[in-house]
């Protein structure tokens, strides 16, 4: 066991700080930015440099704009509610994944509609490419030392400050950049190495993705404003990730059904 001691704090410059976690989106999107263009310069992608760039910042603005509005509608609400301004006060931190995926769904109808393009070809070509973004999220969030997990006596326990009982927890944060980040990536990226029906890598990612996410939330503390939603045992993680487990595995039905 060991305490976490890591300055989430990378780089200051006088008044300016630039955190680890605000790098973290960075990687995210230069890693899905890299990976679109190699899928791009494929013969026969269908795909130019041009429409990845555009692709990669509508879904930036979706991630940063949906992000910070699901952390404030489903874990702050009652914070909106008192003061709707709090909503712009992104300084304060606060992003929810769930959020941030309704925000890309968002941008990819607009993208689709520019260009022309069936939404679900777009999903199955940017589906690989989030979960690079994601594993370093979560490592953002271990270095943040935030969303920690359970109390464990496990070997690897890590004493987070920020708790304030110094108990060793489960470092779920690595549990999940390792679930949704090499795991995720590595099963999509060889799945869509092949010609897939249309539907098929989108419904792959949403199954795989709400999956683990209701795995690794058995093993992290509840969010405190909101604790369990039912049974004790029940978080708002697990309850968001449920209808993209059911939606992933009707989409893998549909695109196989109609292949077939």
């Amino acid at each position: 066991m060991w305490e976490h001691a890591i300055n989430p704090v990378a780089l200051s410059l006088g008044p300016l700080q630039i955190h680890w976690y605000g790098m973290m989106y960075m990687v995210g999107f230069g890693a899905a930015w890299w990976l679109g263009n190699r899928r791009a310069a494929q013969p026969g992608s269908g795909w130019s440099e041009q429409q990845v760039s555009d692709l990669i910042f509508w879904g930036a603005v979706g991630v940063i704009l949906g992000g910070r509005m699901g952390y404030v509608v489903f874990y702050h609400f009652d914070y909106f509610l008192q003061d709707p301004l709090w909503l712009f006060a992104i300084w304060e931190g606060g992003m929810s994944f769930h959020g941030g995926f309704l925000g890309v769904l968002a941008a990819l109808a607009i993208f689709a509609k520019k260009y022309q393009k069936s939404f679900f070809d777009i999903g199955d070509f940017v589906a690989p490419l989030i979960p690079i973004g994601l594993g370093a999220g979560r490592l953002g969030n271990f270095i943040g030392g935030e969303l920690w997990g359970k109390a464990t006596d496990q070997t690897w326990g890590v004493i987070f400050p920020a708790a304030g009982d110094g108990l060793a927890r489960h470092p779920s944060q690595l549990y999940q950049m390792f679930l949704e980040g090499f795991v995720l990536f590595s099963v999509l990226w060889f799945f869509s190495a092949k010609p897939r029906p249309r539907m098929a890598v989108s419904g792959l990612f949403l199954t795989l993705y709400g999956v683990f996410r209701i795995a690794v939330e058995t093993l992290r503390e509840p969010d405190p404003q909101l604790g369990y939603l039912a049974f004790n045992a029940i978080t708002m993680g697990q309850v968001l990730s449920l209808p993209m487990v059911i939606c992933g595995v009707v989409f893998l039905t549909l695109a196989y059904r109609k292949a077939s």
